[in-house]
Formats: structure tokens, C-alpha cells, sequence
């Protein structure tokens, strides 16, 4: 039967408890991790988020009704004991943080008895993710859950002590807010009251933080809900949460520079890492030449290399009709994997056609000098030297290459080579690379839409030296934007803001809005911008996945208290679910099924 904590008040989290309290008596309330009966002294690990104790219950210091009562305990029980600090009597526990000493109760009150859970609570779950996923307020229990939400929250807590060092104002945005459809799916909210009309739930809160900028405020921060219809995957939720900033007159290096000082504080003071600073720069073009990303993993080379000079008069016609319509040839060598066997390279070849290739070439430089081969037979032994040498190939090596549009060829290999830097564990979660990517096209061309669409987003303020092409040559036009990649994933992105009106209007043009439609969607900033407007510049992070990379997870749900799966549902509430047919009718919306 429960019992009442009356008269009790806890003196210690269980990890609190150390040696300089031995001989003087604690009140420790937690978990019961483990119990296990050696007839006539029962040993009870306890459990909180600061991690485990070793309680020790004896009937001639609890009572005859104490240890029966400790008998009764099983895991998950909640209980609250009192006793005295001692050095552990058995083995010093090396693993533990309280390892050298043990509590000896005088006193046991079982707060809640618990049903046995439907999974082990421990360390590195091998419990399906959907049993824990139904069964969170279980799953959470675990250490290193614990763990990943506390450092979670001591990354918000050092954020906003630094940002507000740094002159920053921590201000709300609304969460209810217009639907400007230039970019991912909104989450709608049909209104009650103008009924017809939806709110969106803000995808971030850029518009509104520009418009603090306007509103004279200089340096702004938010720790914002962000929420957008997209479809999911290991680092990616339907709602998530940014670390949100904007600051008035500065430009891109003013905003690197802080930013470089906030994660150096951060890695530092969490992690006993030092980021060195300042942090390499890397434009978008050099990263997708290199590495065939925008985000590239620099804790590993396997570099691409452009070779299309090197075939181009070869007679291998996957080659040459790549080039005759104004692609390239480009190859990874992953050294010392010659002896790959066929069936896997034939894997790699499925794989890569996932990214739109129609194959993948391949040359093995074998250790005894002979090849093995997909194009060989079409190409001279002096193209072949040169493919060779251009590759930085060895006896031993095996190389790859992708013959298509540049986009497709970047996609398939800068999949391919991040997929054999996972097979061939080359990838050491212990090491924190960083990087800048700097330079992006402010525009791209959607084949779907007909028209250009902004790579960041309309208000991103191109290159000075690039604004002639604006509307001559949008797709050369570079932004002033900058993402910050650490291990092949971007934590971060930004720019600095357009501010001028003439500028503005020309973006809109390229993005193929007339002025009607502009000021129907974002009349209310264009409008403010008429007003005196501060050169301005922001950045955000994704908080969940800074999270996820700092606590060395591969997934952003195992740093989110209640995450959702692929679906976007939530397996405990099993939301989404229908509503009451009486709430439809007071949003005047009727389902129809498709």
C-alpha cells in the first residue's frame, strides 16, 4: 500500500550523496532500479535522473516490519528512505559516481508500487522503438534519455546567459500566424471565429523577427517552436525547436563571429571540447565539388574529382554522352577495397540509381597491376594512366564514377560516400568537425513550378557583385547566406537580410511574383520596411539536432521528450485523431474522404 511522504523531505538527489557525508543521515527518494534479497540484507539500487545508489536494508537497523516491507520491493517502485552514509562494505564500483559508499536505511516509505514495466529500464534500449515509443513515460526513464534532456536543457540555459551577455533580448513571436506558402507545407489552424480562414503555425519566426529589426530592438533571440508538414526522417520532426537570433547593423562576419563564441562556450562548458576558432569557411560551389554536399562529413576524405578532361575524347560512351550535354565525370576512390566483391559493387550501383543515376562506373586497381573493370575495354592505356593519376589511385584501390548532370552526379556520389564511410566505420562520433558553407545561388529552378523558387528564403540578400544578374542571370546570383555544418549535418543556417526596397522588388520579380501578389502575402513587412529599416542579419539553429550530435545519437527523437514517428503521429496519445462532429461544426469544416 502507498504511504505518505509526510514528514519527510528529501535531502539529496541520489548522485549528490558523496563521501564527505559519511556518518550523518540522508533522506534519498527515487526509483528501484534493481532488488536483490541475500537472505538477512537486501541491497536496493535506487534510481533519479542523477543516476543510481546502492541502499542496503538489515532488519536490525530497519525494524522486523521495515524488512518485510523491503522484501515486498520491486522495480520501478517509488520510495523514499532514510539512512546513514557509509563507505560501500562490498567492491568499489568504479562505473557508478557514488561507487564508494552505500546507505544504510533506518527508514523505508513505499510512495507508489509499480506494475512490472513491459521493458528493461537500462542504458542503450534494445526494446523496439515503437514499444518505446508507445510506452514514452517508461522509455524516459533511462539514463542516457535522462542524460540527452538534461544536456538539452543546460544547452538552452548556457544559450540564453550568453546571448543576453551579448545584448540580446529573448522576445516571443506569435505561434498563430499568416500562411505565406514560399517554402515547406504549413500546419493550418482553422479559425472559429472568421470562419473559412486558417492561421498557420509559424514554419520559423523570420518574418516577425525582421520585423524587431524594423521595430528598433537590435538583438533579438528566441528558444521558438517551429513546426512544418514535411515529410520525416532520422534528423527531421514535425515540430521542432530553433535557437533563433537576428541582429541590426552587421553583416556576415559579425554574425559568424558571435555565433563562432556561442558554440566554443557551448562545447566547452558541456563537453570539455575546444572548437577552434574561427571555424573554416568553405563556399556552396567548393562543397559540392569536393564533397558533393552542401553539408559535407570532413571527418573522412574520399574526395570527388572532376576527371571529364581527362575522358573526354574516350570512346565509353556513358562518358562522352554526359558531356556532350554539358555534364561531367566525377569518381571516388575508396582506398585499399580492390578486392570488393561483385555482388556488393552491384549493391552500390542499385544504390546510387536511388539518386538518379543510370549507373555507376567502377575500376579496381588490382595489387598485382590488372585491372578489374567496367569500362576499361573502352578506353586507351593512356587515358587510363591519366584516370588513374588524376584519382590518386594505388595497387589496391577501387574507384567509382557517376557520368550525368552535375546535380545527379553530386547526389549519387556524395550519397555513395557517405553510405562507405558508414559500412567502413570511418566515422568517429567522439570527433567534432565544423564548418562554414558560405556563398549559396540565392535561386533554383523548380522543374515542378516552371519558375525559380528562393534556395533560402525571398528576403535573403544577394551579392553585391552579383546584383546585375539579377534579372538578366538569376541562377548565377549568389546569397549572402551561411550554413554551419558539424559532421556532415547542418546544425544551422542564416543570412544577412535584403533592407532595400528596389532590391526586394527585383527578387520578387525573379521569383515570378507580381507586386500585387507580393504585398497580398508579405504586405504587412514591405510595409514596415517603408518606415526606416536597419540593415540586418539572422541565424538559427535546429536545436534537436545540435543536441543530437553533442550527446552522439543518430537521431533527433532520442533528444525530444515525447518525438513523433515517420508518420508524423504520436505512438503514446495516438495523435492525430478525430474530432467531435460538434467542434467541426463550430469551424463550419465538414471532412470528406478521399
Amino acid at each position: 500500500m502507498a504511504e505518505s511522504m509526510k514528514g519527510l523531505k528529501r535531502s539529496h538527489r541520489c548522485t549528490e550523496v558523496s563521501k564527505q557525508q559519511i556518518g550523518t543521515d540522508v533522506t534519498v527518494m527515487g526509483w528501484v532500479a534493481k532488488s536483490r534479497n541475500k537472505g538477512g540484507i537486501i541491497f536496493v539500487d535506487l534510481r533519479d535522473r542523477s543516476g543510481l545508489l546502492q541502499i542496503i536494508f538489515e532488519e536490525k537497523d530497519i525494524g522486523t516490519d521495515g524488512f518485510k516491507k523491503a522484501e515486498t520491493l520491486k522495480s520501478e517502485y517509488v520510495i523514499a528512505v532514510v539512512g546513514r552514509v557509509e563507505i560501500r562494505s562490498g567492491a568499489v564500483n568504479e562505473a557508478l559516481a557514488t561507487g564508494e559508499i552505500e546507505i544504510r536505511a533506518s527508514e523505508l516509505r513505499i510512495l507508489s508500487e509499480a506494475e512490472t514495466p513491459l521493458f528493461p529500464i537500462e542504458e542503450n534500449s534494445k526494446t523496439k522503438e515503437e514499444l518505446r515509443l508507445k510506452y514514452r513515460y517508461l522509455d524516459l526513464r533511462r539514463p542516457d534519455l535522462q542524460r540527452n534532456l538534461m544536456m538539452r536543457s543546460r544547452v538552452t540555459m548556457l544559450t540564453r546567459q550568453f546571448l543576453d551577455e551579448e545584448g540580446f533580448l529573448e522576445i516571443e513571436t506569435p505561434m498563430l500566424t499568416k500562411s505565406t506558402p514560399e517554402g515547406a507545407r504549413d500546419y493550418l489552424v482553422p479559425s472559429r471565429i472568421h470562419q473559412g480562414n486558417f492561421y498557420a503555425l509559424p514554419q520559423s519566426p523570420q518574418l516577425f523577427k525582421q520585423l524587431l529589426m524594423c521595430s528598433g530592438y537590435d538583438r533579438y533571440f528566441q528558444i521558438a517552436r517551429c513546426f512544418r508538414d514535411e515529410d520525416l526522417r532520422a534528423d527531421r520532426q514535425p515540430e521542432f525547436t530553433q535557437i533563433d537570433m537576428e541582429l541590426s547593423f552587421v553583416d556576415v562576419d559579425d554574425v559568424i563571429d558571435v555565433n563562432e563564441r556561442l558554440l566554443a562556450k557551448l562545447f566547452r562548458e558541456l563537453l570539455g571540447v575546444d572548437v577552434l576558432v574561427p571555424i573554416p569557411r568553405m563556399t556552396w560551389k567548393e562543397a559540392m565539388e569536393r564533397f558533393g554536399s552542401d553539408k559535407p562529413d570532413l571527418r573522412f576524405g574520399m574526395e570527388l574529382k572532376d576527371v571529364s578532361k581527362v575522358v573526354e575524347n574516350c570512346e565509353f560512351s556513358v562518358f562522352r554522352s554526359a558531356l556532350e550535354t554539358k555534364g561531367s565525370v566525377r569518381g571516388i576512390n575508396v582506398t585499399g577495397k580492390a578486392e570488393m566483391p561483385r555482388k556488393k559493387i552491384d549493391a552500390l550501383i542499385d544504390y546510387a540509381k536511388e539518386f538518379g543515376a543510370k549507373g555507376l562506373a567502377y575500376l579496381a586497381v588490382l595489387t598485382d597491376g590488372s585491372y578489374k573493370s567496367s569500362f576499361t575495354k573502352f578506353m586507351k592505356e593512356q587515358e587510363l594512366s591519366a584516370l588513374i593519376e588524376t584519382m590518386e589511385a594505388k595497387p589496391g584501390d577501387l574507384m567509382f564514377f557517376a557520368a550525368d548532370r552535375d546535380k545527379v552526379v553530386f547526389d549519387v556520389l556524395g550519397n555513395l560516400r557517405l553510405k562507405l564511410a558508414k559500412e567502413f566505420e570511418l566515422l568517429d562520433k567522439k570527433e567534432y568537425k565544423f564548418v562554414w558553407i558560405t556563398e549559396f545561388p540565392l535561386l533554383e529552378y523548380s522543374e515542378e513550378e516552371k519558375r525559380y523558387v528562393a534556395m533560402h528564403h525571398p528576403f535573403t540578400m544577394p551579392m553585391e557583385e552579383d546584383l546585375e544578374f539579377l534579372e538578366t542571370n538569376p541562377g548565377k546570383v549568389r546569397a549572402k547566406a551561411y550554413d554551419i555544418v558539424l559532421n556532415g549535418t547542418e546544425i544551422g543556417g542564416g543570412s544577412v537580410r535584403i533592407f532595400q526596397n528596389q532590391i526586394q522588388e527585383k527578387m520578387f520579380e525573379a521569383l515570378g511574383f507580381t507586386k500585387e501578389a507580393a504585398y497580398n502575402q508579405f504586405g504587412f513587412l514591405l510595409n514596415a520596411f517603408k518606415y526606416g529599416v536597419p540593415p540586418h542579419a539572422g541565424l538559427a539553429y535546429g536545436l534537436d539536432r545540435l543536441v543530437m550530435l553533442m550527446a552522439k545519437e543518430d537521431s533527433i527523437r532520442d533528444v525530444i521528450a515525447f518525438p513523433k514517428v515517420k508518420d508524423a503521429s504520436c505512438l503514446m496519445t495516438q495523435a492525430p485523431d478525430k474530432v467531435d462532429q460538434k467542434q467541426l461544426e463550430e469551424l463550419g469544416i465538414e471532412v470528406s474522404k478521399t
